[in-house]
């Protein structure tokens, strides 16, 4: 007996094979017991007849409750009233593990609840197609940067200083010193740039931010590309071209998952449409009080609704280009005509997903870094390592970094960033 996996229905039809699997859902029609199976790969039917099966096996079909697993012998037959187009017509059945009571049932249930049974929420139709997205976003990240040249390379997670200071920063004892969990690769990564060209890192950053936004985890992951000799133009379409390549790969891999979720392939596959378009910071400024942001002056960071109204200003992700000075960290690029903005820009997704990008050209000048880790309060025998590389051959760069859990909610055009995550770190939860 051929054993298969749901996903692999397509490639079996007309054979008898073998699925282990778990009865997500059933109902029964008279002689008939339909039972939703799922196995980690995709979500289809089974169809028990009685008069095909006999009395004990369709008793048994009958009696099954929600989340027990199964062995489940059948025929595969193509059904094109289902999204999935497959189903199993059963033969016999064969119970691994009893379920009793499994607490998040077909009914509706609160976000808390379902947050305190996250371990279980992840079985879910939902929940299971968000995560093959993010399976799939990360798969296509590699891709990508493998395909153009660069090196994954892991910067250390414990780390002794902050590239953006350090009142965010989970701070933990490492042995007589102190030390932080990483809320960035980046200042690491630009040593690597240095030594091998064009790299990247994928890995969990922590931010200690008190925030109960729906765009805001404690622990995320981000992806960080470092380049060397290349300026922030250049840098800008290695990002679209990214962000379009992860669309695409969805749109392309993803489609049940999609189609579980209700996303809109159609308004998808405009973001895979390049250029992005640019918008200067003074511009967007400009753009906001026009429409009646009375609350946004020049100098002030954009919020949640700055962000929305200007990217639905556009029908793509767009970059907001040069920011003021004060409000960047302090390892970006002066502009070279104004001495109150840095070479840097932000890529806010349409829908009113935010900022999945920051990015910006790094400053080169030893004196100019010097000084601005000075003004920033930071310890300069800290960053004497980053400053070194200002000494030894110092080459425009530039880098960016995507946060994964934000792109994922975009692409699967879900309401809050603490799906996009298997086991969210929030603030006040961190169980299970």
């Amino acid at each position: 007996m051929k054993q298969i996996q749901i996903i692999d229905a397509k490639n079996h039809v007309g054979e008898t094979v073998k699925i282990g699997a778990w009865v997500a859902n059933k109902r029964s029609s008279g002689k008939i017991s339909f039972l939703q199976l799922r196995d980690g790969t995709a979500y289809f039917q089974a169809v028990v007849v009685k008069n095909e099966v006999g009395e004990e096996i369709f008793q048994l079909a009958k009696d099954l409750t929600q989340e027990t697993s199964i062995w489940v012998t059948g025929e595969i037959r193509e059904d094109t009233r289902s999204k999935f187009g497959y189903e199993l017509g059963v033969k016999s059945i064969e119970v691994v593990g009893e379920s009793h009571d499994y607490p998040i049932t077909p009914k509706e249930h609160g976000v808390d609840f379902l947050m305190d049974h996250r371990h279980l929420w992840l079985r879910s139709s939902h929940q299971h197609a968000i995560m093959l997205i993010r399976n799939e976003i990360i798969r296509a990240t590699y891709e990508f940067f493998n395909n153009n040249g660069f090196v994954k390379i892991d910067p250390p997670i414990l780390t002794g200083s902050a590239p953006e200071g350090t009142t965010d920063l989970f701070e933990t004892n490492y042995f007589d010193q102190k030390a932080y969990l990483s809320q960035s690769g980046q200042l690491y990564m630009e040593a690597a740039a240095m030594a091998l060209g064009k790299v990247f890192s994928f890995g969990p950053t922590f931010r200690a931010e008190k925030s109960k936004t729906r765009r805001h985890l404690i622990e995320f992951w981000m992806i960080e590309p470092e380049m060397a000799f290349m300026h922030q133009e250049e840098s800008l379409e290695v990002q679209e071209q990214y962000v379009a390549y992860l669309v695409q790969s969805v749109l392309d891999n993803c489609e049940y998952s999609l189609d579980v979720l209700g996303r809109d392939k159609e308004v998808l596959k405009r973001y895979t449409q390049l250029p992005y378009p640019r918008i200067s910071y003074d511009d967007a400024v400009e753009l906001l009080k026009e429409n009646g942001f009375d609350d946004i002056e020049w100098g002030d960071d954009f919020g949640s609704p700055h962000e929305t109204f200007i990217a639905n200003s556009f029908d793509r992700p767009v970059f907001i280009l040069n920011y003021p000075k004060a409000i960047k960290p302090f390892y970006m690029k002066p502009h070279p005509t104004r001495e109150d903005l840095v070479i840097c820009a932000d890529m806010i997704a349409p829908e009113g997903y935010g900022e999945i990008i920051g990015g910006s050209e790094r400053a080169t000048d030893y004196e100019y870094l010097l000084e601005q880790i000075r003004e920033a309060g930071l310890d300069e025998e800290e960053y004497s390592w980053y400053l070194d590389l200002r000494k030894y051959g110092s080459v425009p760069h530039s880098g960016f970094g995507l946060g994964l859990e934000r792109t994922i909610t975009f692409l699967a055009g879900i309401e809050h960033v603490r799906e996009a995550s298997p086991f969210p770190r929030l603030l006040n939860r961190i169980y299970p």
